[in-house]
């Protein structure tokens, strides 16, 4: 994985949340967290593993609606404001968080209804092999996002700490094929790259997120979006 120090170092872990959805990152949260929603359907009751949960902005979210979740992660400081933020909402008891690999899944076949991973493709050095283990144990649901090879973030993305692996449609087709997945839905957002958003306060970025949005919803827009939500299902082997 890119940066996999970087990304464990304790710093980064107490920082991450305030440095990426605070000010105007509020708008990307949010609209993280909906895609999450989106995808993964009436939760309560279910079980749901998220890959690369960080510091469990998605996995409390899920637990305070009722779901039983894991989250798998390779950083003990991000699971650790995991945990904290776990107790806060009273929702621990339904969050089991597992430092672990996510090419190498430590569950049976089947054993989740839904599977995700939100910020994580884009530094996976074998794609296909996370997808297909993510693809192994679910039962029904994967869902993950991805940086696009047609953005702006083509011009700014060597600057970034760890990179980014930016994906071209046809090739998220291909892995969803080799991993025996069927695609039931994509979505494209954000055609202003993100960086800007966190650089400006929450009101100035809500006007220009109705401006990217607005953008977002021609075919022009599609083609800029800088990023893209893949909801998948599990094929039958019947």
């Amino acid at each position: 994985m890119k940066g996999k120090e970087w990304y464990q170092a304790d710093d980064v872990a107490d920082e991450y949340d305030s440095k990426r959805f605070s000010r105007g990152g509020r708008h990307i949260d949010h609209r993280e967290k909906q895609a999450v929603l989106d995808a993964v359907g009436p939760v309560e009751d279910k079980n749901i593993l998220e890959i690369a949960c960080g510091t469990g902005r998605f996995t409390v979210m899920l637990a305070e609606r009722g779901a039983n979740i894991v989250g798998l992660d390779i950083s003990r400081a991000m699971m650790t404001k995991g945990r904290e933020k776990a107790r806060r909402a009273d929702v621990a008891d339904r969050i089991e968080f597992l430092r672990g690999d996510a090419a190498r899944l430590p569950f049976p076949d089947d054993h989740f209804d839904a599977v995700f991973a939100m910020r994580f493709f884009h530094l996976a050095d074998t794609p296909a092999k996370f997808l297909a283990e993510m693809a192994r144990v679910s039962k029904d649901v994967v869902f993950f996002d991805t940086f696009n090879d047609t953005s702006a973030r083509v011009a700014y993305n060597w600057l970034l700490p760890m990179g980014s692996r930016l994906y071209a449609e046809d090739e998220v087709d291909g892995l969803l094929h080799d991993a025996g997945l069927r695609l039931t839905q994509a979505t494209h957002d954000f055609v202003v790259p993100y960086g800007l958003y966190r650089k400006l306060p929450n009101g100035i970025a809500g006007e220009l997120r109705g401006l990217d949005t607005s953008l977002g919803g021609t075919s022009l827009g599609e083609r800029l979006a800088s990023v893209s939500y893949w909801t998948a299902s599990v094929e039958s082997s019947d």
